[in-house]
């Protein structure tokens, strides 16, 4: 069985942005890939991101990504180590919270469902690194401290960028530290193209397509990953695995990290009280509520139990017939915002869904996708009622690390401390306070890790490489994960295509000519 892990995630405010600099883009430079995630304020309506057509989408993702705003900025910096095992990774993991400088709508159930998942808006209102929106305006991106100058510190290192359902992810970005988004989708897609010449890397879709999971939301792909690996690399096992190590901070750094246990999957003898509709979706109408167990660690095991009963996959197949006739909508990564704005007359059950799962994973057509279980995103409801925000900083305040919300373990990790005493309550509270970007960014990572082991399996290693980026994975390059589509985004600069003169100019910033 998978062993514990953890995680420590580098707590970046705006009075020690500074400070963690040099950390950072050292991080960024000398990895393999970076992963990323974000937290929102929202995503508007439901209806109109789930749109048919796919340029519709991105017009609704668009006018998303200029009226809300990003409230943390995660990344994960895994660097393949050279001179130890195969796939060994030194893995940096920092979670940045942010507050635009602009006004911006925060959706009034986001704010009420981030609170319930341990996010601080007095810390990110007091703390928070500020930011301007859209193209340049007073200080240039590639001078000055300042995450515009970190987001082009990314462009210039030439990384694989990895994200787990990220076309939402990567609007936001481009938007938020980039430039003015482009109208057209084909515009944006040639953009990231050439922003990304390494590639673009959704875990998604590796999930989804290559390593064929009975289930793809992120805490599922995470855990499932995890545990193969470790079954691989048993005593005495010489099957390749995914080793990882972290860096051991000391003196005033450490006072800015939080660490992050990763139990390991527990058994499944006794158990078998799982919630088929959590299990199925990655989320439940009765949230908290509900009598049965979320538990993913006994989901995946149960899964393996069950693997090969035909009736079981009849059940599935049942399942999912019966959940696409009531939420097919799933669109948005659920961790992000579970409760994006629907109409009430065509969603009138879904309040509860408020509290569902945190955790991303979305809901395939039924007959284009042959695994048999699948999960479902962003099923709260929000009203009409926004707020616009316009925020300030405080340059000059002082950094809280744990708020007394952590409790340090024995082997030096923390964990959040829960207000049920019931086990099954405590599972489903997740654990993520105000690091969850990072620790997602760090899952994230992982499941890439992971796929590129495997991938090398198939007979790859055969031949000798000589490039590091050559291991990837070839069969998931720039293919970005579609809700409900059989086919992906190709991130891809067509013969039709123009690059946005905003992006050309940018280029020429960054790498000091034209593209």
């Amino acid at each position: 069985m998978a062993s514990s892990m953890v995680v420590p995630v580098i707590d970046v405010q705006n009075d020690t942005f500074n400070e963690l600099w040099p950390a950072m883009v050292l991080a960024i430079k000398t990895s393999s890939f970076v992963a990323l995630d974000t937290e929102l304020s929202g995503l508007g309506n439901r209806k109109s991101l789930l749109a048919e057509s796919i340029e519709d989408r991105y017009k609704a993702i668009c006018h998303a990504a200029r009226s809300r705003s990003i409230l943390s900025l995660g990344f994960a910096c895994y660097k393949k180590l050279d001179d130890k095992a195969a796939d060994t990774y030194l893995v940096q993991v920092y979670n940045l919270t942010l507050l635009c400088s602009e006004e911006y709508i925060i959706e009034p159930q986001s704010v009420q469902f981030l609170v319930q998942h341990g996010f601080d808006f007095n810390k990110q209102y007091a703390h928070g690194i500020p930011y301007c929106k859209g193209n340049n305006k007073a200080e240039s991106d590639d001078r000055g401290v300042h995450i515009r100058a970190l987001f082009t510190e990314l462009l210039r290192a030439k990384k694989p960028l990895v994200l787990h359902n990220g076309l939402i992810d990567m609007a936001f970005l481009y938007q938020s530290f980039y430039a003015h988004l482009p109208d057209r989708l084909t515009t944006f897609t040639a953009d990231l193209s050439e922003m990304f010449p390494a590639g673009i890397y959704d875990t998604k879709y590796v999930a989804e397509f290559e390593l064929r999971l009975t289930a793809s939301y992120l805490e599922y792909a995470y855990k499932k990953c995890k545990l193969d690996s470790s079954r691989r690399g048993t005593p005495g096992g010489t099957e390749p695995h995914v080793q990882l190590e972290f860096c051991q901070y000391a003196g005033q750094m450490s006072s800015y990290v939080d660490y992050r246990v990763c139990p390991a999957v527990g058994s499944v003898e006794g158990q078998t009280d799982v919630c088929q509709r959590f299990s199925a979706f990655g989320w439940c109408p009765n949230g908290s509520e509900c009598l049965l167990s979320h538990d993913t660690d006994l989901i995946i095991l149960q899964d393996e139990k069950d693997l090969g009963k035909k009736s079981t996959k009849r059940k599935r197949r049942k399942e999912k017939r019966k959940g696409k006739g009531e939420a097919a909508e799933d669109g948005a990564p659920q961790h992000k915002i579970p409760h994006m704005e629907v109409d009430l007359q065509e969603a009138p059950d879904e309040k509860q869904g408020a509290e569902s799962s945190s955790e991303k994973g979305s809901l395939m057509d039924t007959q284009q996708n042959k695994q048999e279980k699948t999960d479902i995103e962003g099923n709260g409801v929000s009203q009409d009622n926004t707020l616009e925000i316009t925020p300030t900083t405080d340059d000059n305040a002082k950094t809280n690390t744990n708020a007394g919300e952590e409790s340090r373990t024995k082997d030096g990790g923390s964990e959040k401390l829960s207000e049920k005493s019931s086990k099954t309550e405590q599972k489903k509270n997740t654990d993520s306070g105000s690091h969850r970007a990072g620790f997602d960014a760090f899952m994230t990572g992982y499941i890439f890790a992971h796929s590129c082991t495997l991938n090398k399996k198939k007979g790859v290693e055969a031949v000798e490489k000589k490039e590091e980026e050559e291991s990837w994975v070839p069969s998931c390059l720039n293919k970005v994960y579609l809700s409900g589509k059989s086919a992906p985004l190709n991130v891809v600069k067509s013969t039709f295509s123009k690059s946005s003169k905003a992006h050309v100019a940018k280029m020429e910033m960054v790498w000091g000519k034209k593209v």
